[in-house]
């Protein structure tokens, strides 16, 4: 455990910019902060060696600046080379730089095309256009020197094996999306690679009450069970499920460092949703599975790394969703485990007719259940204060726009308690008060919803109005009636050509 930071220096960094060279037979590349050292990548056979620069590189060479090495990808013409082309600094975590990927370029070892004929250029092309196409659905995310995959509590809670480990091997595996690029390439070489994460990163710097803090809002998507929409739902053998994403918010004061983690995720049962001609498609539950072993696997993993489980399941409790919202009722009965809680809200009937004051029914139904969860605190002195007990799981069908809506409200609610422990709101003082701050958190909370809502399903997220404005209204409920319709298109006459031909990042 680390007594003095939540980040211990790092001695295995990684360089920051690099001079890349592309020559007939070599591809080097030369980091900025020590010309001494060149990756050399034979084009012939592919081999990379780190060597001593002496003067290996042709002084005719045309040079180029990158930020980093994402992977390596093997599509049909050979493996290509990804390599951060444009970066854009976002902000500090515990001050360490953040940058958000803005442009990645993919360059091809082999020197030359020849032995591929016709169609195998076409159908390589077509590849790295879907390659590209995954690398720019917004947004990816790294740092040289913080590790974006793990929270705040969990890099405290590390051994001193822990900073002699490369972040790209010490990395939460579920959250690294360039895995299996980095496998592609030698692991030798980890301080030329960038691990990247994909979701939804916010850096505020505010003031309450004359007292300057940061606001940070990170999410992180699991490269497990990923895919459009309603080509993936529900849980696989591994007790993975789609779209499952890990929300931590942090608050950074006078050295004191505090963060609030949530998680959400596709219900843990076998169910598909196939896409139709129909606006929404029928769910249908396996009936040949064992949903009980493969829910056993996802909270087994879930509880040894968050701890308690409380379980908001927001779906209807009638119509098509009804027979989801019992089975899952029902499988959490069998599992018999005190550390999970079920708690069912049946969103849309509560908030029928634009009653959407009712959400507080739900958030002071839980509320003793959060303050009982706590949240991770770590001192000035770097004392351990507070820690995290377990998380709120928030499902929908979906698990973006009613999950976001709830996931804001308890952020919220955490968000109080933790500005008046760091005595930055006074006792009784609510961010919801404080009508700058509020108006940042709800803006910083839709943007969340929509960058989430295009990763899983091409479209912004629906519901936004009242989290940007505490209110639903009639312009909003238009908003996602467009919303929908995209959706539509996109997820049952789009999504299925890209699932079948799809060449991810994430490809074994």
């Amino acid at each position: 455990m680390n007594p003095k930071s939540v980040v211990p220096k790092d001695s295995m960094s990684i360089y920051e910019n690099f001079y890349l060279y592309i020559c007939p037979d070599n591809i080097f590349i030369e980091p900025v902060q020590n010309t001494n050292v060149i990756l050399n990548i034979d084009r012939v056979d592919f081999t990379t060696q780190k060597q001593t620069n002496k003067g290996q590189i042709p002084n005719e060479s045309n040079r180029q600046q990158i930020s980093g090495i994402l992977g390596i990808v093997n599509l049909l013409v050979g493996p290509y080379i990804i390599v951060i082309k444009e970066k854009k600094h976002i902000g500090k975590i515990n001050g360490h730089d953040i940058w958000q990927l803005l442009e990645t370029d993919m360059i091809p070892l082999p020197k030359t095309k020849l032995h591929l004929n016709e169609t195998q250029v076409q159908m390589d092309r077509e590849y790295l256009n879907m390659v590209k196409q995954n690398l720019n659905t917004p947004y990816y995310y790294f740092s040289y020197t913080y590790d974006l995959t793990n929270t705040m509590q969990r890099l405290y809670n590390t051994s001193a094996h822990f900073v002699n480990v490369p972040i790209c091997e010490r990395a939460d595996q579920r959250f690294l999306w360039n895995y299996y690029l980095l496998n592609n390439f030698n692991l030798d070489h980890q301080e030329f690679c960038v691990p990247i994460i994909h979701g939804f990163i916010a850096i505020n710097n505010c003031i309450l009450n004359g007292k300057e803090f940061f606001w940070t809002i990170v999410s992180r998507r699991s490269r497990n069970r990923h895919g459009p929409r309603l080509f993936k739902r529900g849980i696989d053998q591994n007790g993975n499920v789609a779209n499952f994403v890990e929300t931590e918010m942090i608050v950074e004061y006078n050295d004191t460092r505090s963060s609030y983690v949530q998680t959400r995720g596709s219900i843990p049962l076998y169910w598909t949703q196939y896409p139709t001609l129909k606006y929404k498609p029928a769910m249908q539950i396996a009936q040949s599975e064992n949903h009980l072993e493969a829910a056993n696997k996802h909270f087994n993993e879930q509880i040894s790394i968050y701890g308690q489980q409380i379980l908001i399941n927001l779906i209807d409790h009638r119509g098509a969703e009804q027979e989801l919202e019992t089975k899952f009722r029902d499988i959490v009965i069998l599992l018999e485990d005190n550390k999970i809680k079920y708690e069912a809200f049946d969103f849309h009937s509560e908030c029928k007719k634009m009653r959407w004051d009712r959400l507080s029914i739900l958030v002071n139904r839980v509320a003793h259940e959060q303050d009982n969860l706590k949240y991770f605190l770590l001192g000035s002195d770097g004392k351990l204060l507070i820690s995290q007990k377990g998380v709120f799981r928030t499902n929908c069908v979906d698990c973006l726009d009613r999950t976001n809506v709830v996931q804001s409200l308890l952020g919220r609610r955490m968000l109080t308690i933790m500005l008046q422990k760091l005595d930055i709101l006074n006792f009784g003082q609510k961010v919801e008060d404080q009508l700058d701050f509020e108006s940042l958190f709800k803006s910083v909370w839709a943007d969340h919803a929509d960058i989430i809502s295009i990763q899983y399903s091409g479209t912004g997220a629906l519901k936004t109005d009242f989290t940007r404005t505490g209110k639903r209204t009639y312009n909003g409920m238009f908003r996602d009636l467009k919303n929908s319709l995209i959706r539509y298109y996109k997820n049952n006459l789009r999504d299925g050509v890209r699932q079948v031909k799809r060449i991810s990042i994430l490809l074994k």
